[in-house]
């Protein structure tokens, strides 16, 4: 069973930082995408960043400048640096992951569970 867990999550000030993990384990013979998606109450989920295995990465207009997402392929974790935080990046944050468990699966869209960020003003 792959599994994916997110950690880090909370509550800070605006301005301040936190620093998310995400750590796929379970059966995993290739993971293709792993990348951080957003959500708030009565809003769809949205990209924040996601980092393909290519190592090219992508970040949603709101975050460029302020997050960094980082891999480690061997370890298969996935970790996103939030800084200058701000009362609208307040949201649930989910980890996901296109991973492929055997050589003769599929590859199939995999979501941690969610962590919680919650800036104040």
């Amino acid at each position: 069973q792959v599994q994916l867990v997110e950690s880090g999550g909370g509550l800070v000030q605006a301005g301040g930082s936190l620093r998310l993990s995400c750590a796929a384990s379970g059966r995993i013979f290739r993971i293709n995408y792993m990348g951080w998606y957003r959500q708030t109450p009565g809003k769809q989920r949205e990209l924040v960043a996601g980092f393909t295995s290519s190592g090219s990465t992508n970040y949603a207009d709101s975050v460029k400048g302020r997050f960094s997402i980082s891999r480690d392929n061997v370890k298969n974790t996935m970790t996103l640096q939030m800084n200058s935080l701000k009362p609208e990046d307040t949201a649930v944050y989910y980890c996901n992951a296109q991973i492929r468990p055997r050589i003769t699966s599929i590859t199939s869209d995999y979501w941690g569970q969610g962590t919680q960020v919650t800036v104040s003003s």
